[in-house]
């Protein structure tokens, strides 16, 4: 059956609801007369025959028994055929009562009611369970086990019954009240077997139906889940149910649980302090960091939001995404879309002026370091000279206040990009330094999750090709945070700004890279294959360090840090260049973008960032032994809050 068209199935099932309308008057008959063959009352009722079918076949096609997809059906092809059998015998009984013989017994009709009920929807069921039993046979089911007996995770067990292709053998449940009680014969354990139970019974998909538990519970499972081959997803938060997304619709596990730790969350007085009744400008406002500032800053009530970027489709898909939220979560913010580039001295300004910006947050850079290592003077130039020319424009357009987005690899930098980062936040506190009205300040933080081209989109695409999984080094290590709660925190240093000041984000404990995918692969549903298990599945291969690339990043460049209001925010106290030492060095450098010269302007580089070490071949400043057995590393700076 499973070769045939649909219409093909639906003659099948026509042809045989026909020869069961028959078969069923017969029974009726002989049930009522007492004879194996009763010619007399059949004689009688065998005006049933062209009625029932004109009646019956098309009742059955408007109440949908045709529609039903067997596959999927369950017990509610029952239903359904109670229905419609019982709408057609009513039918029928009107038309018995009008046009029958008086010698026509009514009770015949009850008794085809039974037998039709009994044909048409057990019969559909015998086959709906057949196609199930020949479905399995055909593919390997799937193990599952629920980690919540609750609602949440009945509903997706009930959800998950009629799909073929998952079976679900065991719940687990943190309430000892429900501990060997049973959900639809399948029984409710406790978590002290959760590894047990998964290795015994071969369980290759765990679903976490706990859309209220806190985090740090949620956490503790994935610690635990993590040393384990078994896929780990979860139902929807409980806010999306309640607004209205499918309990079904599971999902990875998020970035802040694979980070093992709760989100930063923001202080309300600092979040909108430059922004609310103020004209924004953010500039890269098409990029990872850019789009989210822009996203968070159109919720907070500014008069005005400007988005620049020089990318025409980046700055198209932040229009699209704040138009068609805009009335609903802006209140009808006025937005604009600017396409420029921040090496644009005289757009920069006409833009500031045009739309009389109060704030600026400068995200517009190159990021990625080969790209930038391999094209040193588009990074120089981008990078350093556009924040040198959008910092000046902001100064003579009378802007309040001008926030750097920057990076942990502007600190005692071994690649071009880290370096041009590093001078870029030397002009602000060069210009700040000067006595500028503007107040210039920074912001500086490690990498963030799920940006463009960051580790776990990579790793989890890896993995769903079939790996290799690609690292760099064993023991290379990052900070990581996610973007949402990065840009929330760069909104409230800004706050904070008085000039010139260097913020510092603490990002926490560095993470171990080797140990995430490591993670990663396990939480998939997959083993490692290494030296200690040569039969795994998904290899981790490593590649070797990039030019430039570091084992270990750091956030400070000195040890001298203060406290802030914010307490996961520092402010760094970090020595520079003076304007009238930087400013011949930034006029060189003009002169030797506009001449191409490429090894002037690294010499440039290297003059104006004296801790830039590329030359010396410096990859790490943090010894081996720093690395834990964990997958953490203790920072070769801590900062000063942390123990």
């Amino acid at each position: 059956m499973a070769q045939l068209s649909r219409n093909q199935k639906i003659v099948l099932f026509v042809l045989s609801d026909v020869i069961f309308l028959i078969f069923n008057i017969y029974l009726a008959a002989a049930a009522r007369s007492g004879r194996l063959w009763p010619d007399h009352l059949f004689a009688d009722a065998l005006w049933l025959v062209p009625a029932g079918c004109l009646i019956t076949i098309p009742v059955f096609l408007r109440l949908g028994l045709y529609r039903h997809v067997l596959r999927h059906g369950g017990m509610s092809i029952l239903a359904i055929a109670m229905k419609a059998v019982s709408l057609a015998a009513v039918l029928l009984l009107l038309v018995a009562i009008n046009l029958a013989s008086p010698r026509f017994p009514f009770s015949l009709l009850a008794i085809w009611w039974g037998g039709m009920l009994l044909t048409t929807g057990a019969g559909r069921l015998l086959v709906h369970w057949l196609l199930r039993a020949a479905m399995r046979r055909q593919r390997t089911v799937e193990k599952v086990a629920i980690f919540g007996a609750g609602h949440a995770g009945a509903s997706l067990y009930n959800s998950l019954r009629s799909n073929p292709e998952y079976r679900v053998i065991a719940f687990f449940d943190d309430n000892p009240a429900l501990h060997g009680r049973q959900i639809d014969g399948i029984t409710i354990h406790s978590p002290t077997k959760l590894e047990g139970l998964i290795q015994d019974k071969g369980v290759r998909r765990l679903l976490l139906a706990m859309p209220s538990a806190p985090m740090s519970r949620r956490q503790q499972l994935i610690v635990r889940l993590a040393r384990m081959p078994v896929q780990v997803q979860t139902v929807p938060p409980l806010k999306e149910i309640l607004g209205g997304t499918s309990i079904a619709q599971t999902r990875d596990v998020s970035v802040e649980e694979l980070l093992w730790r709760d989100p930063v969350r923001p202080l309300p007085d600092l979040l909108d302090r430059d922004v609310r009744g103020k004209s924004v400008l953010v500039t890269g406002g098409g990029g990872s960091i850019g789009s989210e500032l822009a996203r968070q800053i159109v919720t907070l009530g500014p008069k005005r939001l400007v988005v620049l970027d020089h990318g025409e489709f980046a700055l198209y898909q932040i229009e699209t995404e704040l138009s068609e939220k805009n009335g609903a979560v802006a209140g009808g913010v006025d937005m604009r879309f600017v396409l420029g580039s921040v090496c644009d001295a005289a757009s920069m300004l006409d833009a500031m002026r045009r739309y009389e910006i109060d704030t600026v947050y400068h995200a517009a850079a190159y990021k990625h370091v080969p790209i930038v290592e391999a094209n040193p003077l588009r990074g120089i130039v981008n990078n350093a000279i556009g924040t040198l020319r959008t910092a000046q424009a902001a100064m003579n357009a009378g802007v309040e206040k001008f926030v750097l987005i920057s990076t942990d690899k502007a600190v005692r930098p071994t690649n071009v990009m880290g370096a041009t980062k590093r001078l870029a936040e030397t002009i602000l506190q060069a210009l700040s330094a000067q006595g500028s009205a503007t107040v210039f300040t920074m912001v500086r933080f490690g990498n963030v999750l799920n940006s463009a081209g960051s580790v776990v989109p990579r790793f989890r695409r890896q993995i769903a090709e079939g790996g290799p999984v690609t690292v760099t080094h064993r023991n290379i290590v990052r900070y990581f945070m996610t973007i949402p709660e990065a840009v929330g925190l760069v909104l409230q240093a800004g706050a904070l700004a008085r000039g010139g000041e260097v913020f510092v984000l603490d990002m926490g404990e560095p993470v171990h890279i080797y140990e995430l995918a490591r993670r990663l692969i396990h939480l998939s549903g997959f083993t490692v294959r290494d030296e200690h298990n040569p039969d795994g599945e998904i290899p981790i291969v490593i590649t070797g360090l990039r030019p430039g690339e570091k084992l270990f990043e750091e956030l400070l460049i000195g040890t001298d840090v203060d406290q802030t209001p914010h307490p996961r925010i520092l402010k760094a106290q970090e020595s520079f260049l003076s304007w009238s030492e930087l400013e011949p060095l930034l006029r060189e450098f003009e002169r030797a973008a506009s001449r191409e010269d490429v090894p002037e302007a690294l010499a440039l580089l290297r003059a104006a960032v004296p801790e830039y070490l590329a030359k010396l071949g410096v990859q790490s400043f943090a010894p081996r032994s720093d690395v834990g057995r964990d997958g953490r590393a203790a920072p070769t700076i801590r900062l000063a809050n942390q123990a």
